[in-house]
């Protein structure tokens, strides 16, 4: 019976995007790109379990009646990506838009509406993914159909990559790099990561992420004599445990500056909102006088905090079978986020001296750890193309600046491979919120239309033979 539900689902489905196929040539991009992210958003990816192939199965119908090659890879039938590609003359290589088909789980009872109903409430489109990323995913098909229909001329190939696994694994893009790499390789790649904000003096403020910070995920074993809860001891694993999270919790870690962040302060001081943190800057560069000055940015901006050092929040723990019973070993795992110029083994040798604890083992997660790649630069025709597309959307009041991102993304595996890789500021941060995994996630339907044209005034910069 689930099988048969789940074919005349997919049949639904299909003959919906039949109907309307014939006439989208008819619609304006914000508009393919609203009727595209709707769509997605139906589509429950809640990873895990993942279920990735719907999104890619829907891309592929979407891409086969426009007339776009298109194909479906990988190795789990259930969780494929999705690669379609438009011939440029060859000019220059390849230009890659990313985004993955992946969200992560929703929490019915904390959400108003239905998370994957894909409606519109007072302007607003609700459900898992709208930010986090099938609006990015949604643009980049609708930007790609539109040059197909108006048979514009590219200048290097467009690549479309639909991935999964980012939110937990990043499983589909490592099979790719390594099966299909010829498929995907590309010059230049877009992606999640960047933002849109708008200042006080009504500058609208364009952040294109070139850098991510690396998750490194630490786990914290202690271990201690087991016993009975009556008689407490100061070696109970727990306790141990307890103090070692405290101590590296509380402790400074050291303050490192990346090109690419000292740029990101320096020009953010220019706005009213930031015209307290002119003043740190030099100290920031001092080693004598960093710590303070990192402590002073803590109490203003925990954001501007996070892009100086590598930071640490424990997660997850795990001790005991019973409350009477004393444990012989206790567990915490920590997301820890370092810097790209640190590497994990110096992560863990400072960890093992702040605690100073020998009955704790400090070690790494087992499974994949992203690398730590260099800054995509910003002399690259890419970026200039992006500065380019946002000067004439904005001609005034707008302002480019490249920042590190204390989140993470797939875009460091192809960074590792020579690819550079920018977060694009297409869809505007609304009323200084995200709510990216959060509760509620919504975009409003202005944000998606000027998030398309965004987008495509930024493909057409990059990949356009003019």
């Amino acid at each position: 019976m689930r099988r048969l539900s789940a074919f005349l689902a997919l049949s639904a489905m299909a003959a919906g995007l039949a109907a309307w196929a014939a006439s989208d040539d008819n619609r304006s991009l914000g508009g393919r790109t609203r009727q595209y992210l709707v769509d997605l958003i139906r589509l429950d990816t809640s990873n895990p379990p993942g279920n990735e192939s719907k999104v890619a199965s829907y891309l592929k119908q979407v891409a086969d009646s426009s007339g776009i090659p298109a194909e479906l890879l990988g190795n789990d039938p259930k969780r494929l990506n999705l690669v379609a590609r438009l011939k440029g003359n060859g000019k220059n290589k390849p230009l890659l838009l990313m985004a993955h088909s992946d969200v992560v789980p929703a929490e019915r009872k904390q959400w108003t509406v239905d998370p994957f109903a894909g409606e519109f409430h007072d302007e607003y489109l609700y459900g898992r993914g709208a930010m986090d990323t099938k609006s990015l995913l949604a643009a980049e098909l609708a930007v790609m159909v539109e040059i197909k229909r108006r048979n514009i001329k590219l200048s290097r190939d467009l690549i479309l990559l639909s991935e999964a696994d980012e939110e937990a694994g990043s499983s589909g893009i490592q099979w790719l790099i390594q099966h299909g790499w010829p498929k995907i390789e590309a010059e230049f790649a877009f992606n999640e990561g960047g933002s849109v904000w708008e200042s006080k003096n009504g500058t609208r403020v364009f952040l294109i992420q070139t850098a991510e910070k690396i998750p490194t995920r630490v786990v914290l074993t202690a271990k201690g004599p087991a016993g009975h809860g009556s008689l407490p001891r100061s070696d109970n694993a727990v306790l141990r445990l307890s103090r070692a999270l405290v101590k590296l919790a509380d402790a400074d870690q050291p303050v490192h500056l990346i090109p690419t962040t000292r740029r990101y302060l320096r020009e953010l001081s220019a706005f009213p909102e930031y015209d307290w943190l002119g003043q740190l800057l030099p100290r920031l560069d001092n080693t004598a006088t960093a710590q303070a000055a990192a402590g002073q940015i803590r109490t203003r901006d925990l954001e501007l905090d996070a892009a100086l050092h590598t930071t640490v929040t424990p997660t997850m723990l795990k001790a005991g079978i019973k409350i009477n019973v004393i444990p012989g070993s206790a567990e915490a795992q920590l997301d820890v986020r370092r810097l790209p110029n640190e590497t994990a083994d110096e992560i863990l040798t400072r960890f093992r001296q702040i605690v100073r604890d020998p009955a704790i083992e400090i070690a790494l997660v087992p499974g994949t750890q992203l690398p730590a790649t260099e800054s995509s630069p910003r002399a690259a025709t890419a970026y200039r193309s992006l500065e380019r597309a946002i000067a004439r959307i904005y001609p005034r009041q707008s302002a480019v600046v490249p920042f590190m991102s204390r989140g993470a993304t797939d875009g460091s595996f192809l960074r590792s491979h020579g690819v550079a890789v920018y977060g694009v500021p297409v869809f505007l941060r609304e009323n200084g919120e995200s709510r990216e995994h959060g509760n509620d996630e919504r975009i409003s339907g202005q944000n998606i239309e000027s998030g398309a044209e965004m987008l495509w005034q930024m493909v057409l910069e990059t990949a356009g033979d003019n």
